[in-house]
């Protein structure tokens, strides 16, 4: 059990929330919710002691498993060792029984502390320790011929699984993880919700993967109006308790200001007659009626909507025996196809299978795109009439030119809107006042997103090529996306890993498995189903 008292924490006049007191129950998997600045990230490093409060307490259990952002930290150590690391206890036990027997002569009392280490060993499973993590290891997707390598040997995605697997490891008390889902594939995020719904002990996860919330939480515990309430159910049962609460309170409110204005009418109109001791009788119950002001919510939702400015061709791309392969890994072999006006299809696999490696070499020699370098080893491409083409790449910071501002950069893209036309796209994407000034090498990762979605409104093409577009962005701006493509009318290829998105928006899905592509005419929920009776 985690139990918070009276916890309260500002910068300057900013509150982040204060004197919170809450309780995290084992057996209960709980979600950090709020929006980008609402505090999220500092009340998970109050929890693991990270951070100390500016006033309260916690009181945490002696075994927690953190996921830790710091991909550098375990560079020197081998993958295998790094995930035994998460059990504090039996690292230190075994370091120190290793280098006991290091030693050319062994004391009596250096037996006897041989003696208490084993007996730590043992408890902490220690013996099967390798076995174990090797097994959280796999399930993640981190392959054996991995296990015996350094952490520094390991790619950005890769380390983070591993760092996943260390806090998973050594049945922890309580696990707290912060944006889990993050460089995880569709397999590993249904590995880690089956691995979460039978955990015993209690789960605190910040995540901005909706399904993934709703799929495994018990409660939510939602950061606003300066505090946290916490929820029964999962994300999307929290997001109408909260709704239905707020509404409540604000018909209260309007009940109350309506009464109280009819009482203040009678209270002007007869304060200096004879009707004084009904007048005090209104005054009291004016004060009595005083409504109480409502915390404002921190939440904020962009508004994406995106227009096409000529439609294309019925046939929008066409390709045959397409092939790429980086040296002797092939990575799309002899994928034939055509996509339709309208489609919209999601791309989905294991990291490393290809996604992004088909979707740049269907790029090289698209109209007005530039993609030499990820040109195909052989096959043809055709994109059809009156194709334009609006591309969000994996990379996407890249994509933005440094030394302008946000508005000066997403001019070149109109240069005949106006100054007013500019703001206000950008004013949709919660760049309000005086951000669209903002340098772009000063752009967050989330911000770099939503300036480039202007990028893409303003453009209106009739096609979108959008490469893992959910990184970086909160709750709100996934679910304003996930809506703006439900209503585009134009050809939409998306690689993602955010299971509502392709459950909401897919109407075909491409399957990528070990250098071939499954090609599904239809919504994800009949794929799943045919894939069930395929293997019956």
């Amino acid at each position: 059990m985690i139990s918070v008292s009276n916890v309260s924490m500002r910068y300057g006049a900013k509150i982040l929330f204060e004197d919170v007191s809450t309780t995290f129950t084992p057996g209960r998997r709980y979600g950090l919710t709020g929006p980008n600045g609402a505090g999220k990230s500092t009340f998970m490093k109050i929890l693991t002691g990270e951070l100390e409060p500016q006033k309260g307490s916690v009181v945490r259990p002696k075994k927690m498993g953190v996921l830790r952002q710091d991909q550098y930290a375990f560079d020197a150590h081998r993958v295998i060792d790094t995930v035994i690391m998460g059990n504090k206890g039996l690292w230190a036990a075994l370091a120190e029984r290793d280098q006991m027997y290091d030693k050319p002569e062994l004391t009596e009392a250096d037996g006897m502390r041989l003696g208490e280490l084993e007996g730590i060993v043992g408890e902490e499973d220690g013996y099967t320790a390798e076995s174990d993590a090797a097994i959280l290891l796999q399930g993640l997707d981190i392959p054996d011929e991995l296990h015996e390598r350094k952490m520094s040997e390991l790619q950005g995605g890769q380390k983070m699984r591993v760092l996943l697997a260390q806090a998973l490891f050594g049945k922890p008390q309580a696990l707290l993880l912060d944006e889990p889902t993050n460089h995880l594939d569709l397999d590993s995020i249904h590995w880690l919700q089956d691995f979460l719904l039978h955990f015993a002990g209690t789960v605190i996860t910040i995540s901005h993967d909706r399904h993934f919330l709703n799929s495994v939480c018990t409660h939510i515990a939602d950061i606003d109006y300066e505090t946290i309430i916490t929820y029964t159910g999962g994300y999307d049962d929290m997001v109408l308790a909260k709704t239905q609460v707020r509404t409540r309170l604000e018909s209260q409110n309007e009940q109350r200001e309506k009464k109280i204005a009819q009482l203040n009418d009678f209270i002007a109109r007869f304060s200096a007659g004879t009707r004084s001791s009904q007048v005090n009788s209104r005054k009291k119950e004016v004060e009595r009626l005083q409504t109480s002001e409502l915390a404002r919510s921190n939440i904020a939702r962009p508004y994406i909507r995106f227009d096409i400015l000529r439609p294309s061709g019925k046939h929008t791309l066409e390709f045959e025996a397409v092939s790429k392969a980086y040296g002797e890994h092939k990575v799309v072999t002899n994928f034939t196809g055509s996509v339709l006006r309208g489609e919209r299809i999601c791309l989905i696999g294991r990291n490393g299978q290809g996604k992004t490696t088909l979707v740049k070499a269907l790029l090289a020699n698209a109209p007005n795109m530039n993609e030499p370098a990820n040109s195909l080893d052989s096959g043809k491409v055709k994109w059809g009439h009156e194709a334009q083409i609006g591309y969000f790449a994996q990379d996407h910071t890249a994509a933005i030119q440094k030394g302008m501002t946000a508005a000066d950069w997403l001019h070149q893209f109109d240069e005949k809107a106006t100054r007013e036309d500019i703001r206000g796209v950008l004013g949709q994407m919660l760049f309000s006042g005086e951000e669209g000034l903002k340098p772009t090498e000063a752009l967050s990762g989330g911000e770099a997103a939503r300036l480039l979605f202007c990028r893409l409104m303003m453009q209106k093409p009739n096609i979108l090529i959008l490469d893992e577009p959910t990184n970086h962005l909160d709750l709100e701006a996934i679910n304003a996306l996930n809506q703006a493509l439900q209503k585009y009318e134009g050809t939409v290829l998306l690689v993602t890993h955010d299971q509502d998105l392709i459950d909401e928006v897919a109407t075909r899905i491409w399957h990528f498995d070990g250098g071939k592509i499954d090609d599904f005419k239809g919504p994800y929920s009949e794929y799943e189903l045919a894939l069930s009776m395929a293997t019956k």
